[in-house]
């Protein structure tokens, strides 16, 4: 029987498996801190369902060889000059 933590774990992947979402993205959703989204993904989740664990931990591994390009563009649109500061 799993419990509570291990089945928010399985779903915390499915959201993100179905939306392409963030860790932080999955965080602000789920209301939960970005340690505990990491720590049910790479820990929980292994052991609980680890085809889910698989296809998660690929998602996981491109946004994180992303993350730089998504910090540029982030800074890109602040100093845009959009008049929003």
């Amino acid at each position: 029987m799993r419990t509570e933590i291990e089945d928010r774990a399985c779903d915390l992947a499915a959201y993100i498996i179905e939306n392409k979402a963030t860790v932080r993205a999955a965080a602000k959703q789920f209301g939960i801190s970005k340690s505990t989204v990491h720590k049910d993904l790479t820990e929980r989740l292994e052991r609980v369902n680890p085809a889910l664990y698989r296809e998660v931990r690929t998602l996981l591994d491109l946004n994180k060889a992303e993350r730089h390009i998504r910090g540029g563009m982030a800074t890109r649109r602040k100093y845009k000059g959009d008049g929003a500061t």
